[in-house]
């Protein structure tokens, strides 16, 4: 290789991928659960997010468990919006799941298994238990590596409490751990002595002065009091999957890193179950229900709803968050109809948050918070096209042209989105309702031409119930 060859090295747990719904902080809701009009990348909705802030803060007061919270709305409401605001609402210590309906269909397990494990994945344990560790503001570290670039380094670390310092020579684990860590001077760190984890708490506050050294994200600590090593209770917080898994398998914890985790047998569920009430009765483990959110649910089917209305009845059962777009239509396995494709005695246990269309000024709000998430610099005139766009179409629709319109953009070597930039790709790339229509023109120049195959099967049945055959062929469920 060329001495002037370059090798590029990309951290890649620093790449953030933009997704529909990575804007969103939260529900935007102020200290009373108020829903404030623009906030934490919500907008509008104001009924549907206190409604949502409402079963929040019960989860988190742990006074809702095995309840069923449906959220029902037409397409492109922000119904997947507000279950995502939930989710960072309640922060990473409660677990969120979220499955889509129709995924059991394509796992190799029974439908029932996938809900169970779901379900499972949706329930937190936090175990305590004491341990040893130090605890300290570095005040130098040394990590001195071999000249001929192998073997093993050499390291030393300066740790200092209010009311002592001491000097601690490290051993190679521990340096890989600084390294990932990134530790430097002024950092207050933890050193777990049983495993060797490290873990970095912030910057201490006699740091705060070196701007050149920190980011808006920094975090500033006291430098800690008493001894450097000291006894601490140490929170773990698994699921109930994760147990389930270790408990079942040869492997261990490794089939959950393979993705081996199969199908688990009740027994041993119920095992787990018993231990995590004796450990919950002698105040070593905490139980903490989670949020399982299932999009699109109607397609879910008969035998999945009789499942979880029998498994929100458990007293290990966490908070279930559905959402569907339909109306009246039918239970996916049977042949009787019911709103939105759910059982009558299932919706009972609901209560149901309805979400409505946005409004103009709403579209173009969030058409501009995603131009922001996107790094898209928009002209106000092409925003207002755009907005128009989602007023006639769909906002899904408008949203997407928002990255074409940028990269078109940057085509012509500019900075700022136009309205001509807009205008090229909404003639470059069809939305629904223009695509139907041209299918209607043309549809004789496609193959396998149905629609006149249609209209004679809507015709026929026509004739047959004039004749006296009877009734609807899909009753409604009372």
């Amino acid at each position: 290789m060329a001495d002037g060859d370059k090798i590029e090295v990309r951290d890649i747990t620093r790449i953030e991928r933009i997704g529909a719904h990575s804007h969103i902080r939260g529900l935007g809701l102020d200290d009373v659960l108020e829903a404030r009009a623009v906030s934490q990348g919500m907008v509008g909705q104001k009924d549907a997010r206190r409604a949502a802030g409402v079963v929040v803060q019960m989860v988190r007061e742990g006074k809702i468990a095995g309840r069923c919270i449906l959220l029902a709305g037409e397409p492109s409401t922000g119904k997947t919006a507000i279950a995502v605001g939930m989710a960072q609402a309640l922060g990473t210590e409660t677990p969120f799941t979220s499955m889509s309906g129709s995924e059991i269909y394509s796992l190799e397990m029974s439908k029932t298994e996938a809900l169970s494990q779901a379900l499972r994945k949706s329930i937190g344990v936090r175990i305590k238990e004491e341990t040893e560790i130090i605890e300290g503001e570095v005040v130098e570290i040394q990590i001195d590596r071999p000249a001929t670039g192998t073997g093993q380094k050499i390291g030393k670390v300066t740790l200092k409490t209010t009311e002592m310092e001491t000097n601690y020579d490290l051993g190679n684990k521990i340096i890989e751990c600084f390294i990932k860590e990134k530790i430097q001077a002024g950092d207050v760190i933890t050193i777990d002595k049983a495993s060797g984890k490290v873990s970095k708490l912030g910057r201490s506050f006699t740091r705060a002065r070196d701007y050149d050294a920190t980011g808006a994200q920094t975090r500033f600590v006291q430098c800690p009091e008493g001894e450097l090593q000291k006894r601490k209770e140490v929170v773990h917080t698994v699921t109930l999957h994760e147990i389930d898994v270790i408990n079942s398998r040869t492997h261990g914890f490794l089939a959950l890193f393979s993705g081996d985790t199969g199908e688990i047998k009740q027994e041993v569920r119920d095992q787990i179950n018993n231990k995590v009430l004796e450990w919950r009765e002698e105040g070593k483990a905490e139980i903490n229900p989670g949020v399982l959110f299932i999009d699109e649910v109607h397609m879910l089917d008969i035998e999945c709803f009789s499942f979880l209305n029998r498994a929100l009845e458990s007293d290990m059962a966490p908070v279930v968050v559905m959402a569907t777009n339909r109306g009246i239509t039918r239970i996916r396995g049977t042949n009787y109809r019911s709103p939105h494709g759910i059982p009558i005695d299932l919706l009972d246990r609901m209560i149901i948050i309805r979400t409505v269309a946005y409004s103009e000024k709403e579209m173009k709000e969030i058409l501009k918070i995603r131009c922001e998430e996107e790094d898209c610099l928009m002209h106000p005139d092409a925003l207002t096209i755009l907005t128009k766009i989602a007023t006639d179409t769909s906002l899904r629709y408008a949203i997407q042209l928002i990255t074409t319109a940028n990269l078109v953009c940057r085509r012509r070597k500019a900075t700022e989105v136009t309205t001509e930039d807009v205008k090229k790709v909404y003639s470059l790339f069809l939305d629904e309702n223009r695509s139907s229509q041209i299918l209607k023109e043309y549809q004789d120049e496609y193959m396998f031409n149905e629609i006149e195959e249609e209209i004679v099967g809507e015709i026929q049945p026509k004739r047959e119930d004039e004749s006296g055959a009877g009734g609807d062929g899909q009753p409604m469920e009372h």
